[in-house]
């Protein structure tokens, strides 16, 4: 079984855990965390921050705010767009026309 240092994970850890394998945007409560997540790859990453840029996270009546599903507070739709310029690194991302 378990040695006495090691504890079996707890049902809400496991429940957790869980979550954010199949729902992996919930949870995090600013842009910075997903950008830290050792679990996601780069692209869950930017699955999760385009998710919460988009229209489907405005706040009412408040354009430049995003809230996502778990989340306390709104933030800022500047700090998501930060964040996924981070995940794609320095240089230009626009091809010239």
């Amino acid at each position: 079984m378990f040695a006495s240092h090691d504890q079996a994970p707890s049902p809400v850890t496991l429940r957790l855990a869980l979550e954010r394998i199949l729902r992996p945007a919930v949870g995090f409560q600013h842009p910075r965390e997903v950008l830290k997540d050792p679990l996601l790859s780069p692209d869950d990453k930017r699955a999760v921050l385009s998710s919460w840029a988009s229209d489907a996270c405005a706040v009412e009546d408040q354009p430049t705010l995003r809230q996502m599903v778990g989340c306390e507070s709104p933030v800022p739709l500047e700090d998501v767009l930060a964040a996924l310029s981070r995940l794609d690194g320095p240089g230009p991302h626009l091809k010239a026309a």
